[in-house]
Order: structure tokens, then sequence, then C-alpha cells
């Protein structure tokens, strides 16, 4: 028996380093979740953006003339990706829930790998709106449920940065599928086929891939995930506030109901609706506008890469320093001033090739800068399984109705100005900073309640 002071004393001096013990476990299991959950997700939302927005890159080669598209046919095959897009991803995340996220997400994929090989194929305007209106059908489930899934492998403080490097894979395929075209348009008449087929056929042949990859490495829930240990999953359930709901819970008539009572969830989808107008219109047109300043096609291609790796750089940038000082308003308005100096320029300003490609950056930086950040600070804001599996579904698909205006906000025959497209992308940046003032509002009202238990709790959970 040693000397019971002694033992206390060495206790007591073990406590510290206990901590930092269960500190470095805790970091090991947080980079082990960082491998796990994200690359795979992010390397499918890459594909899937890469899908649906390659049909830019192919409007500036021959697909107008080959198809015989004329006025507005090809933005009607732009926005008609949206109408099933829409429609069905609240439904999709509750599949994904019932089916687990590896097998449906999987399903998806494979889906639109398909129809994408198919697009390569189309004879006419109508095999071509088929394939568009095929393409938001399978995609609809893949950005709503996999914000939902890793919503609940993170805490409030840590969700920042991942919501933005998952999101960021939007920026990479926004660059990237300009440079994959420049590469592709090499490919003309190879096989006897026009080289803006191949840029459908190519990507359609990897997002197959991708998908049998997904069915394999794509996690599941930390409930469910076949990698972790009982503590580990119990930790990660604790960290995330998910333990509070049990897994299996139903989305009910019931829930539908409550969820669509709250006002907060109505900013929050204009607050998204305000980012996903100018993400589109210029994810879809920059290639267009910067062929206005004089650029041939493969000039134009390569230009159209900078301005979304400024936005790339900003992105990482904004969500260190929201996680770190676990805020998301201040960040927000900023984007949205970005965003709104960006259009001023390019709506004043003509003639001036240095002026208007800056005006081109600041536009993608504020606006793939704001979507990361809304998303982020509404879904964390909401809790466990039935409020996050309604909540990102109705974010997402009323958000993207904004991808069914974009496509008409730059019409032919407004080039080459486009006046009346830049001043739509300033009337819904307005919007979005008076839905996100709105939308603070309710925050601090909330909190502000203590009348009872439920109300207090509840609103100290809310975040600015």
């Amino acid at each position: 028996m040693g000397n019971p002071d002694h033992d206390t004393v060495e206790s007591i001096l073990t406590v510290p380093e206990a901590d930092v013990v269960l500190e470095e476990q805790a970091t090991k299991l947080r980079h082990r979740i960082d491998m796990r959950v994200l690359p795979m997700l992010f390397l499918i939302y890459v594909v899937a953006f890469l899908d649906r927005a390659n049909i830019s890159n192919a409007l500036t080669l021959r697909l107008p003339q080959e198809l015989g598209l004329t006025d507005q046919q090809p933005n009607i095959a732009l926005a008609v990706f949206f109408v099933p897009y829409i429609i069905f991803e609240i439904p999709s995340n509750i599949l994904l829930k019932r089916f687990s996220p590896r097998t449906w997400l999987s399903i998806c994929i494979f889906g639109f790998g398909i129809v994408e090989l198919g697009q390569g194929f189309v004879q006419n305007y109508s095999g071509l709106l088929a394939t568009r209106f095929l393409l938001g059908l399978f995609e609809a489930g893949i950005f709503p449920g996999s914000f939902y899934l890793i919503s609940f492998w993170y805490k409030r403080e840590e969700a920042q940065k991942r919501f933005t490097g998952y999101f960021c894979s939007v920026i990479v395929a926004s660059a990237f599928g300009g440079l994959l075209a420049s590469a592709i348009a090499g490919l003309d008449g190879v096989g006897g086929l026009s080289n803006w087929r191949w840029i459908f056929i190519l990507e359609g042949i990897f997002t197959i891939l991708v998908a049998i990859a997904a069915f394999f490495y794509v996690s599941d829930f930390p409930a469910d995930a076949t990698w972790l240990s009982e503590t580990e999953k119990h930790l990660v359930l604790s960290n995330s506030h998910a333990h509070s709901v049990a897994s299996a819970d139903k989305v009910t008539r019931k829930d539908l109901a409550v969820f669509f009572k709250d006002p907060m969830n109505y900013f929050g989808a204009l607050m998204y609706f305000s980012a996903v107008v100018p993400v589109y219109a210029f994810a879809y047109f920059t290639p267009t506008i910067i062929k206005t300043l004089g650029f041939s096609v493969v000039q134009t291609q390569l230009h159209s890469v900078p301005p979304f790796a400024a936005a790339f750089g900003l992105c990482i940038l904004i969500a260190y320093l929201s996680d770190r000082t676990s805020l998301r308003l201040p960040y927000l308005l900023f984007s949205g001033a970005l965003l709104i100096a960006g259009l001023a320029i390019l709506m004043t300003t003509h003639g001036n090739f240095s002026a208007q490609y800056g005006g081109i950056f600041l536009v993608c930086m504020g606006a793939y800068t704001a979507a990361p950040i809304v998303i982020c600070w509404y879904l964390m804001n909401l809790q466990g399984h039935v409020e996050r599996s309604i909540g990102s579904g109705w974010l997402i698909s009323f958000g993207n109705t904004g991808g069914i205006l974009a496509p008409f906000t730059f019409l032919s025959n407004s080039a080459p100005y486009y006046l009346s497209g830049y001043s739509v992308c300033v009337a819904v940046a307005a919007l979005g900073i008076a839905a996100t003032l709105g939308y603070a509002l309710l925050v601090l009202r909330k909190r502000s309640k203590v009348l009872d238990d439920n109300a207090a709790k509840s609103a100290h959970t809310l975040a600015l």
C-alpha cells in the first residue's frame, strides 16, 4: 500500500495527461472520419456537377448546330434538368435513410452515369431534353443527401470546414470542366463523332466507374458505420447531437407540418436560392461571357478556370475563419458584398478586359463562398434525423428553383453586355442579404425565448 497523500497527488497530476490522451484520440478519430467520409462524397459530386454542367462547354462547340437548336432551346435544355431535381430531393433523402447512403447514392450515380453516356448519342432536341430530364431525376438525391450525411459526423464548430470542403467539389468541377473540354475538343472526328459528343461519353463512362467505387467506399451514418467501434460511435453521435434521435425515426406528415410552420425554414431557403442563381448562372455562362471578350474556343475554356480557382481559395479561408470564430453571419454578408461589387463592375464597365475579368473573379468568389456558409448555418441549426432529412431536401430543392431561373439570365439576344442578366443577379443578391438578416433576427428571437424549458433549450442550440 502506498502513501494515500502521494497517491492522491499522483492521480491529480495525471488528469491533464489523461485529457491530452483523450484529445489525441479524438483528433485521430476526426482525421479518420475526414478520410473515410469526405473524399468519396467529394468525388461523387465532382462527377455529378460535371455531368450536369458540361453542356455549357458543349454549347460553345457544335452541339447547337448539329442538333438544330434555335432561339431559347439551349436555355430550356439547361432548365429542364431542375424540374425533377427539385421535386425529388426530399423523397430521395427519405429513401437514402431507408436504403442506407452507400446503396442509394450508388444507385443514383449509376443511373445518371448511364444517362450521361446516352446523351453523347442524342440526335435531336427532344433527345437532349429527355436526357437532361433524366439526369435531374437521378442527381436529385446526391447534393442534399451528402450534406444530410455529413451533418451527422461533426460538431457544429467543425462543420463549416467540412461543408465547404465538400462544396468545393462544385468549384473544382466548374474549373475542371473547362480544362477537360479543352482537352476533349481535340477528339473531334475520332470514331466519326463530334468532340461535344465525346465530352458526354467519356464523362459518362467515368461516372459509371465512380458509382461502382461508391458502393464500397461511401460511409453510412455513424450508428451504422462498420469501421467504428461502439465507443467511437457513441462519441461521434454525442458530438454531433445525433444521439437525441433514434436512427430508425421515420418522417411523418406531422413532422412535415411542424417543419413548414417555422418561418426560419423559408428564410433559409431564400438565402440558398439567392446563392444558387449566380452560382448556376456563372457555372453555365462564364465560358459564354468570356467568349464575348474576344477569345477563341480553347482560350475561352482556359480563361474560365482562374475565377473558380480564386473562389476555391477564398472558400477555404472563410471556412477556417468561420469555424474558428463560430460565426456564419458576418462572412455571409461579406460574400454578398463581393458578389454585388463584381456584378456592378460587369454592368457598368465595357471594353476593359482587366476590369471585366476582375468582375467575374469577384462574382465567382462571392457566390461560391456564400453557398456553403448558408448550407452549414442552416443545417447545423436543425436537430436530428427528421429535421435534417426534411431540411436538407427542402433547402436544396427550393434553392435549386434558382437553377430554372439561371439559364434564362444570359440570353443570346442581350449579348455582349448582358445587362438584364446582371440586373437579375443583383436583385437576387439583394434578396439574399435581406433574407440573411431576417434569418439572423429569427435566431436572436428564438434565443431570447426563455418562457419554458424546451424553448430555452432550442434557443441555446441556434448559432449565428
